[in-house]
């Protein structure tokens, strides 16, 4: 997996035109799609900006602004369209503003943009992932850049579970205040440093912004920090519809910088203005207890996000394996939660022992959160991946064997739970990298059955989601040893549920049947998935036939296989799977348009300098909704002489979205011809008849005044 940027869009303006008009921008008529692209080799340093690409190998990158000045000179056409988000929001149950109390993540690691800045992702053992999606509203991702734009794997993957990606505005200091003074000096200077967020926000496709002033303001800009933050909220809510603007407890009313801990009449006028308050972290029970009664608190207690530094610096409440105190004694007074620096979890700790100590810590604050079910239409589909692994799978077989992490490849997670029964027996889902059916991990689900128990049931999803007349199923796992797996579904009446309230409704639990595998929907499902070798790996398939329900859980049933002693199992799980049974008749559609821009070649290092290599961007148009991914490949065409056949498909990488950087590929020597493969996966994982596939043929010559050899 790699990585690549693009460049250009349109002029600001006051509307602003959606991801896909940007990225269909640039035209590809200069190549037509019957010709190669011709291209001489010179070595020479890329010109790409280094602020959108890795200087030595040209992979995309995210990148935040230092300054009011880059900030003011933003231009929408210098955008990277590579940090773009893809991803729209997804529905969930209950959205936003139905919550009552709810919670925000603030990402803050170690200065930000790590390895997560290759948008095409990196090879990094242990990398730090989020995956506890259900438990929150809002992810804020932190630096101390005065601009921090969220690198767009985060907002896919936030918008992939229907959680708001807010970045950070930020100033701080000295230098911090100065740049208060400026865009804060008087109405035209904070609307237009306003409606430059404004317009980076909607071009990158993330949701708001956490505004941090900790510095000191004058007169005048205090006196003008209000009407800022008013105008931001407004502009935002106009351009952005669903998106928030969030304050953080810092500056009062006066311009001193004085950390309050709570929304008082020092630093109301600031939440007045805008969508919330992030309260800082000193605070106490009786502070929470007072700011309840608080006038300017009431009918906005959700809007009141008190914050909890998990590393427990100063004096606090909780923090560590502790903040599910702060937790507790938040939601006793009924307010939102902001929770600072989850990421002490693998800060702190072994980095081998990260998604266990990570499973614990939200485990202990589950209590005290909301599960927010996906409310998507058909289909659902997971593979439970959690964007990273030690090798990446395609069905069972390893298609890349090297530790890899790319968030965009993160697929809606299940519940990570642990139960501890009161017959002795125990229940706990985890993600785990040593197998996996597609991308970087499966889910295991163990436990142990205690002798006088015939079965236990573990909860994999909490869902929404409406069901088809006919719905497909598909359920993929390795059998275990001693025990027989089941899958459980439970539904309910689609109109006896509404979006309003929370309280929770009958369901009905569904059992289904496994079809035979001569059963017609099963080989058209086996067809269009092409073949595969199971390894190991059962798949089940099913037919619900049912009206106007809603599917609310997916459950494993565990039941024992004879006997009645104690039982100890481990059940992996590779993938779940509900469509429509109509969609297996759909056909797929065929990539068009593609194109090679921004071509960069450079040489091998040390010994490897008779090596030639490309860099180069691919674009292709494709309804995005309709994949999972794209394969990246490359061939050695066909040459001159027939009897030379052409040479075997390469792969290069995935690609999420119609945009893919070849970086460092290693080609034949000039005079050559390759052929650049664009493979669409379906989101069902069906794979596109080749004759559907893009190519583009790129030839290259060596130029006059350079000799690749030497």
């Amino acid at each position: 997996m790699t990585s690549r940027k693009r460049k250009r869009d349109e002029t600001t303006s006051s509307t602003i035109p959606k991801t896909e008009e940007i990225i269909s921008s640039e035209s590809c008529l200069s190549q037509p799609s019957d010709q190669s692209v011709h291209e001489v080799i010179t070595y020479k340093p890329s010109t790409l900006p280094a602020i959108h690409y890795d200087p030595d190998t040209t992979e995309p990158i995210s990148c935040s602004l230092k300054s009011l000045d880059e900030l003011l000179s933003w231009k929408r056409q210098e955008a990277s369209l590579f940090n773009v988000a893809t991803v729209p929001l997804a529905s969930r149950y209950p959205p936003l503003h139905s919550c009552p109390r709810r919670t925000l993540v603030s990402h803050d690691m170690m200065g930000g943009y790590l390895k997560d800045r290759f948008i095409q992702g990196a090879e990094v053992e242990t990398p730090y992932v989020f995956y506890h999606w259900e438990y929150i509203d809002i992810f804020n991702y932190f630096s101390h850049q005065m601009v921090t734009i969220p690198p767009a794997v985060w907002t896919n993957a936030a918008h992939k579970h229907g959680v708001l990606s807010i970045g950070t505005f930020i100033t701080e200091w000295t230098d911090g205040a100065k740049t208060c003074e400026a865009f804060l000096a008087d109405e035209e200077s904070y609307r237009a440093a306003a409606d430059k967020l404004v317009q980076i926000s909607h071009c990158y496709g993330f949701d708001g912004w956490l505004i941090n002033i900790e510095n000191v303001l004058s007169e005048t800009a205090v006196k003008n920090t209000g009407p800022f933050l008013r105008y931001l909220t407004d502009q935002m809510h106009e351009r952005v519809p669903g998106s928030v603007v969030i304050w953080y407890d810092s500056v009062l009313k006066n311009g001193s910088l004085d950390w309050q801990n709570k929304l008082n009449d020092d630093n109301r006028m600031f939440f007045d203005a805008c969508d919330g308050i992030f309260t800082n972290y000193n605070w106490t029970e009786q502070s929470l207890e007072w700011m309840k009664s608080y006038s300017a608190a009431q009918g906005r207690f959700a809007d009141i996000y008190v914050g909890v530094d998990v590393f427990a610096r100063g004096v606090v409440v909780g923090g560590k394996f502790e903040t599910n105190k702060a937790l507790k004694l938040i939601r006793k007074y009924e307010f939102s939660t902001a929770i600072f620096a989850p990421g002490w979890v693998y800060e702190c700790h072994e980095k081998a022992d990260f998604r266990q100590n990570q499973d614990k810590f939200w485990s202990l604050l589950s209590d005290y959160l909301y599960i927010h079910r996906p409310s998507s239409s058909l289909p659902f589909i997971s593979s439970f991946c959690q964007g990273f692994g030690k090798s990446l799978y395609w069905r069972g077989q390893v298609e890349m064997k090297r530790s890899w992490f790319n968030l965009h490849a993160q697929e809606i997670q299940p519940l990570y739970l642990s139960e501890n029964m009161d017959d002795g027996g125990w229940l706990r889902t985890r993600g785990c990298s040593e197998d996996a059916w597609i991308g970087g991990s499966s889910l295991m689900v163990e436990g142990m059955i205690p002798s006088g128990r015939s079965e236990v049931c573990a909860r994999i999803f909490s869902l929404h989601v409406p069901l088809a007349t006919r719905t497909f199923v598909s359920f993929v796992y390795k059998p275990p040893v001693g025990v027989k797996i089941s899958l459980e579904l439970k539904t309910i009446d689609g109109p006896l549920c509404t979006f309003d309230g929370m309280e929770e409704i009958a369901r009905d639990s569904v059992f289904p049947e496994a079809l035979a595998e001569d059963n017609q929907l099963v080989e058209q499902f086996a067809r269009k998935c092409g073949q595969w070798s199971l390894d190991g790996w059962t798949t089940r398939c099913f037919l619900l036939k049912m009206t106007g329900c809603l599917l609310r859980e997916v459950c494993i049933r565990v039941s024992r296989d004879g006997g009645d002693e104690d039982i100890c199992f481990n059940c992996r799980i590779g993938e779940i799977m509900l469509l429509d049974a109509e969609s297996l008749q759909a056909p797929l559609q065929s990539v068009e348009g593609i194109c090679v821009n921004d071509v960069v070649w450079h040489k091998g290092d040390g010994h490897t300098q008779s090596k030639v290599l490309l860099n180069a961007t691919l674009r292709w148009q494709y309804p995005t909704p309709q994949v999972r991914h794209f394969q990246i490949h490359w061939r050695r065409p066909r040459g001159p002489d027939p009897r030379i056949p052409p040479g075997p498909l390469t792969l290069i990488g995935r690609s999420y979205s119609t945009l893919y950087r070849v970086v460092e590929l290693e080609v034949p020597a000039a005079p050559g011809l390759i052929e650049l493969v664009v493979e669409p996966v379906s989101r069902e994982g069906f794979r596109v008849p080749e004759a559907q596939w893009g190519r583009r043929t790129l030839s290259y010559s060596a130029s006059s005044s350079e000799n690749p050899s030497v």
